[in-house]
């Protein structure tokens, strides 16, 4: 039987670690979840595999998009798929490695068919967002769809402006379309984190940003930052720095924030994985031994 693992998890816990031991091992690819990772130009930001990773196992859907390329867990849903099957032709393995967990659900348990957006509603709903913030999303949501808008997060702008482009291109509410029905792979599905107690997951966390700044973050923001508009570079690490850049905070400030905003989002990524339904079949790894243990189980 063919079988996909799925290593995922908090930022910064070692997933990438801990895939590129399974994956050489088992002598397969990883593809990668990572809805940052996907953006070239960005390795610092987005812990991108290094070179010496990348000669050590291959990585797919990293580094291969412009940063102005609209991408999707739908469009990830499709890749990875494709992707699944051209590594079974060679092996009995998949190893799919990110933290990215609307693309790993969307992997695991399928999206329900929705249409594409276009340009135009995408421009739409960015310029909605840009004049009114958050609240024009909710407002325009209340109108089309108030369904959504009973259980919806108000402060994800990034869910919000999803379910108005949807609502806006479908010409019908966006929770209209939304079936909540599972769909299952035909394949073992091996899923695993590398669990930690808070404190050493944090301090993992505040490591890693100083060395992505010793490593030239700053520096590769500031690349960017004539684009800093654009919906990839709306993310932890280069938002702190373009208000650095904007004469907003001081440097020290910023790379604090960037700290307190990568712990704020490794808890919603923990929170995420203990929703019913996705904890019942979740390894949960010793980070001592994680990949002989995940290895162990196959």
């Amino acid at each position: 039987m063919k079988s996909l693992i799925v290593i995922t998890g908090a930022t910064a816990s070692g997933k990438t670690s801990v895939a590129l031991d399974v994956a050489e091992a088992l002598g397969c690819d990883i593809i990668s979840a990572d809805s940052r990772q996907i953006y070239a130009d960005l390795p610092i930001g987005t812990a991108a595999p290094t070179a010496a990773e990348q000669a050590r196992v291959r990585h797919h859907l990293s580094g291969i998009l412009p940063l102005d390329a609209y991408y999707s867990a739908a469009a990830f849903e499709k890749d990875a798929l494709r992707l699944m099957e051209e590594q079974w032709r060679r092996n009995d393995y998949a190893v799919v490695c990110g933290g990215s967990m609307m693309y790993v659900d969307a992997l695991l348990y399928g999206l329900d068919p929705l249409p594409e957006v276009c340009a135009t509603t995408r421009d739409h709903v960015a310029d909605i967002f840009r004049q009114h913030g958050t609240e024009g999303l909710c407002a325009a949501l209340e109108i089309v769809d108030p369904l959504y808008m009973e259980s919806a997060d108000r402060a994800n702008h990034k869910r919000l402006i999803h379910a108005l482009e949807i609502s806006y291109q479908a010409g019908v509410p966006y929770s209209s379309l939304c079936s909540g029905q599972r769909r299952s792979l035909p394949c073992r599905v091996v899923k695993a984190m590398i669990d930690m107690d808070r404190e050493t997951l944090f301090s993992r966390i505040n490591r890693r940003v100083d060395m992505m700044m010793e490593q030239g973050l700053a520096e590769e923001a500031r690349r960017v930052y004539p684009q800093r508009g654009l919906n990839s570079l709306n993310t932890v690490g280069y938002k702190e720095l373009f208000a650095y850049f904007d004469g907003i905070w001081d440097l020290d400030t910023a790379v604090a924030r960037i700290a307190k905003n990568t712990r704020v989002y490794a808890k919603k990524q923990l929170t995420w994985l203990k929703r019913p339904g996705r904890d019942e079949d979740l390894l949960r790894l010793a980070p001592e031994n994680a990949a002989e243990c995940l290895l162990r189980q196959l």
